[in-house]
């Protein structure tokens, strides 16, 4: 089985410091988090607040998937939290 994404929704969490999306495997949903810190290492225009944050998620969402596959290759979990180091 591979991991594809075709859930768009994104949700900014606040209380977390993230943006979480969803992917899939096969009949298994897969819950990734990306922190927002890693949000700025990619997008160095990336300002506070959520607007700011989910404009960077949805500018480099093919990097982030893209991590994200590589995250649950190395671990096949139903959870992962994508941090600077995996970008």
């Amino acid at each position: 089985m591979s991991l594809h994404f075709p859930n768009p929704i994104r949700r900014y969490d606040s209380a977390r410091d993230c943006v979480c999306f969803w992917g899939s495997d096969s009949a298994l949903e897969i819950a990734f988090e990306v922190e927002l810190g890693a949000l700025r290492s990619i997008d160095s225009s990336a300002g506070p607040g959520e607007a700011s944050m989910l404009r960077a998620y949805d500018g480099h969402l093919a990097t982030i998937q893209k991590a994200a596959g590589a995250a649950y290759s190395r671990k096949r979990q139903s959870y992962h939290r994508l941090t600077a180091a995996d970008f």
